[in-house]
């Protein structure tokens, strides 16, 4: 893929939605939110609604309704137009007094047409024709209250969120996960003895429910729209059997196969699961920067790629705990500003030392420009020095508005090398190398073994220790480094007694964290006692030790660590 073509993908395909938008009530869900976050900024969207006060609102069933001076809405979707999205979009319209709505949504008609459970070639004889939309139109205008009222239903593919020119990210599919091998038993719950799978290798499309299915096919549907902006032919290659599955749905697509006869280009897609790098995930050789920045900082809300950046340093408040959320916070995002836009892309491809040293240099560079009094200083750089540089901008309103993408950028730098958890980092890394050591020297035992120490409750923890989530992570790391092994009785003793103490663990923690209810389950709570608990957290940790190997209990915590932290 060409890197301006991926960008201008986005910005064209938003271009065409912000038309609609003129002095409009916009509803947006946090997929396309994020997709405008990074492909054109909340700016853009202001000025294409050019009203005095934007009403910006979450598509949600709570969603407030417009009232007698907002007679036009946009509603930006990223999902399919069915089921409980089409009765949140009645909801808000009923008690609203639109007479002018615009849905658009992420998904072409063709799939709305599967989803509808059209036949293949039905949907041949309609092309052209946009029947689903059309039915939805009508319905806009029955839930507005007059049939003579104006609705239109559109597709955008609204597919990306290009973090920068060379990548891309696709929140709308955070959760799409590949098939783990506890998936293959509850397929072949459906399915009769005869046609049983094996193994993940056997499972194909027609062995999916028909929601995954429907969700692979979105994907596809916004891949193919993608190649036909940048004008290729692809080929596609598939690492593991999930991504074999999407491949072929994206090479068998009918409306791919049309495109492709007129493609004057070609091109190479390449689909890999993520359970086959696992340790690229959780993982903590990389020495970069932004890797840090994500894993350290909290989460913007909403988002899945971008982090909350503190920017009380800048005001006239005190830099205390209980003042951080009176000021919205900043975020990596930067694309209305061209010379934050350029510090962002340098950081994602320079080592960690460079690029504390880049940031140092914009600012230098900017305060600069501004005439601030800075004083240079060589050397190492601290987080302290980027302080003092970014302080001087505080007071001066002008420079401070210039220079505001930057500022976010190196408020994120200073936050995140004096974040406790960075200095963890080299913890992390240290003992992955000592386990890469004794993985290729030791039984898996012993590796265990090794891990057991480090096991400790919340009242023998110090900030040094790990937590449970860290441990987590570590565990994921060792079986995913070590692969397959022999399974004998030292190692079946160690997972007893690994398995105990993080049971201990997670019940001695005085409230579990979000990522540990998603892994114990939502009912689990700690008043239900801690020999319930333990007895809960040892049967999850048992399911798969039948098979004499834990291995595929790591792939399904790493389901959620992936999602939650990476």
């Amino acid at each position: 893929m060409s890197a301006p073509g991926v960008l201008s993908f986005t910005q064209q395909v938003w271009e065409q939605v912000l038309a609609k938008m003129k002095r409009a009530l916009v509803y947006l869900d946090a997929a396309c939110a994020e997709s405008l976050h990074w492909g054109c900024g909340s700016t853009r969207l202001l000025e294409a609604v050019g009203s005095p006060a934007c009403h910006l609102r979450e598509f949600e069933p709570d969603a407030a309704g417009g009232g007698a001076e907002q007679p036009k809405a946009v509603f930006v979707l990223s999902c399919l137009l069915k089921g409980r999205t089409v009765e949140t979009l009645r909801d808000i319209i009923r008690r609203s007094h639109f007479q002018y709505c615009v849905v658009v949504t992420a998904v072409s008609h063709a799939v709305h047409l599967t989803a509808n459970h059209v036949p293949a070639a039905a949907a041949a004889e309609l092309e052209g024709q946009q029947p689903v939309f059309e039915q939805l139109e009508e319905k806009l205008c029955e839930w507005m209250g007059n049939l003579n009222y104006t609705a239109e239903v559109l597709h955008a593919p609204l597919l990306l969120a290009p973090v920068a020119p060379y990548l891309a990210l696709t929140p709308s599919f955070a959760s799409l996960f590949p098939l783990l091998p506890q998936d293959v038993h509850l397929l072949n719950s459906a399915r009769p003895d005869k046609r049983r799978m094996g193994s993940l290798a056997e499972v194909d499309a027609t062995a999916l429910t028909p929601e995954l299915l429907l969700q692979i096919r979105c994907l596809v549907s916004g891949l193919s729209s993608l190649c036909e902006h940048l004008g290729v032919r692809e080929e596609c290659f598939a690492v593991g059997s999930f991504s074999r599955i999407i491949a072929s749905d994206l090479a068998n697509y009918a409306p791919a196969k049309n495109r492709r006869k007129t493609a004057s280009g070609r091109a190479s897609v390449v689909f890999v699961d993520r359970t086959l790098d696992l340790t690229g995930a959780v993982g903590h050789h990389g020495d970069n920067l932004v890797e840090k920045i994500i894993s350290v900082l909290p989460q913007l809300p909403g988002h899945t790629n971008d982090v909350m950046v503190n920017m009380v340093e800048l005001t006239a408040l005190q830099a205390k705990e209980e003042n951080h959320n009176m000021v919205a916070p900043g975020c990596l995002a930067q694309s209305n500003d061209t010379a934050a836009k350029a510090l962002w892309e340098a950081l994602l491809s320079t080592k960690h030392k460079e690029a504390v040293m880049e940031v140092r240099r914009h600012l230098v560079e900017a305060a600069s420009r501004e005439n601030l009094p800075i004083k240079m200083s060589m050397g190492r750089v601290t987080p302290g020095q980027l302080t003092s540089y970014i302080q001087l901008f505080k007071n001066n309103h002008k420079a401070l508005m210039n220079h505001c993408g930057l500022l976010q950028l190196g408020l994120a730098t200073v936050q995140t090398l004096k974040h406790p958890q960075t200095a963890k980092w080299d913890n992390f890394l240290a003992f992955e190398r000592l386990l890469l050591q004794s993985i290729g020297e030791s039984a898996m035992s012993i590796v265990l073994n090794q891990l057991l120490p480090m096991i400790k409750p919340s009242n023998q923890r110090t900030s040094d220790d790990y937590s449970p989530e860290e441990l987590l992570i570590l565990l994921i790391y060792i079986y995913s480094v070590t692969g397959e092994f022999t399974v004998d009785k030292d190692l079946g003793e160690a997972e007893e007694k690994l398995k105990k103490a993080l049971a201990h663990v997670f019940c001695e923690e005085s409230e579990l964290s979000p990522l540990l209810q998603k892994i114990t389950g939502p009912g689990m709570m700690l008043s239900a006692g801690q020999t319930e608990m333990t007895w809960f957290l040892l049967l999850r940790l048992e399911e798969e030790t039948q098979a004499n190997t834990i291995v595929p209990l790591w792939y399904q915590l790493a389901s959620f660590l992936t999602t939650d932290i990476i």
